[in-house]
């Protein structure tokens, strides 16, 4: 890895350093805090890597409950990154083997800094991407670690640490609006997202959420592309430069593997 690239990952991927760092150190003390070891702490981070389903996770172990209940209350905790993976079909699709640990490690804030990322010159898409999912998700072992090690050293009130995820997102959202041209998707979120919360509560409100949202994006694509001046998919069968495309993303897969 060049130093330029290694700087530009890191410089990108800061916000989330920050983030992962102390809300890992917040699960890392609660963990211990509930008899269990940095062990188990690093074995949650490389297999689960969601933030929200670890908190919970803590819980689900100290009480006790069923394999049937925790598989439950997982899917409903982590039902929204079956819409990142669906957003990110074609761009991991020709990654080769990597594609795995990048759909493995696609948690919100990563998905976040891949729309509004653009990688230096000379690396390729893929790889860059890679390395942003590599960093976030060893920020976040770090940060679990040094929260159980914390935790065992001394006494701390975590009361209200898990905020730090909240600040997290709203920093990565006013970066996003700030850097893009089109704020209409952005203002669609946000309404969408409040009407749902008023419509159906706090507790039940994030699917309906997402599927809103994607279908309302889905609906308007053709017209932000109009708007941008970028061919629909018609015009690019018709002109004969869909066939360019592939022929393009099929050099790079061929790059990439020599």
């Amino acid at each position: 890895m060049s130093k330029e690239l290694f700087k530009t990952v890191i410089l990108k991927t800061l916000p989330i350093l920050t983030g992962y760092i102390v809300l890992g150190i917040g699960f890392g003390i609660l963990l211990e805090k509930a008899g269990y070891h940095v062990g188990w702490a690093v074995l949650m981070a490389l297999s689960i890597y969601s933030g929200t389903m670890q908190y919970v996770g803590v819980d689900l172990l100290t009480s006790g409950a069923s394999l049937i209940t925790t598989a439950v209350v997982t899917l409903m905790v982590n039902a929204r990154y079956m819409f990142y993976g669906v957003a990110t079909i074609d761009r991991f699709k020709t990654a080769g083997m990597r594609k795995y640990y990048m759909i493995f490690g696609l948690t919100d804030e990563t998905y976040a800094l891949l729309c509004s990322s653009t990688p230096p010159k000379s690396v390729s898409r893929h790889t860059f991407d890679f390395l942003i999912t590599l960093f976030d998700q060893l920020y976040w072992v770090i940060g679990c670690i040094l929260g159980v090690l914390i935790g065992a050293a001394m006494t701390i009130d975590s009361t209200g640490v898990e905020f730090v995820m909240t600040a997290l997102f709203v920093t990565i959202f006013v970066d996003q609006w700030r850097e893009s041209r089109e704020h209409l998707p952005a203002v669609i979120g946000v309404v969408i997202s409040v009407v749902c919360l008023i419509l159906f509560g706090a507790d039940r409100f994030l699917i309906p959420t997402m599927i809103f949202i994607t279908l309302l994006l889905t609906l308007i694509r053709p017209i932000l592309r109009r708007r941008h001046g970028e061919p629909s998919v018609e015009t690019m069968k018709e002109e004969g430069t869909e066939e360019s495309v592939h022929l393009e993303s099929t050099s790079e897969r061929k790059e990439e593997r020599t």
